[in-house]
């Protein structure tokens, strides 16, 4: 059974940083590609991004380009997000997702 289990969430001010982790289990992990995605109040899923097998290639969405940086530890089944420069807009349930599978997701909010 797939398990997808995140933390890391919280509380922050506009600019500030969080690292969200999420630890798997019941999977391959290190032939698997990852995604974070999120759901902000009131709207649908949005693609953050994901990283592929071994690490050497990933993907972003233009709204995280250049502040979000995502990553995996194999011998850890973790993978990461890092998210600097946080902005208002990106207050929303983080979820990370291997295919149609997701955690119960992490809440951040940034906010003064």
């Amino acid at each position: 059974e797939v398990q997808l289990v995140e933390s890391g969430g919280g509380l922050v001010q506009p600019g500030g940083s969080l690292r969200l982790s999420c630890a798997t289990s019941g999977f391959t992990f290190y032939s698997s590609a990852m995604t974070w995605v999120r759901q902000a109040p009131g709207k649908g899923l949005e693609w953050v991004a994901t990283i592929y097998s071994g690490g050497a290639f990933t993907g972003y969405a233009d709204s995280v380009k250049g502040r979000f940086t995502i990553s995996r530890d194999d011998a850890k089944n973790t993978v990461y997000l890092q998210m600097n420069s946080l902005k208002a807009e990106d207050t929303a349930v983080y979820y990370c997702a291997k295919s149609n599978a997701r955690g119960q997701g992490t809440q951040v909010t940034v906010s003064s």
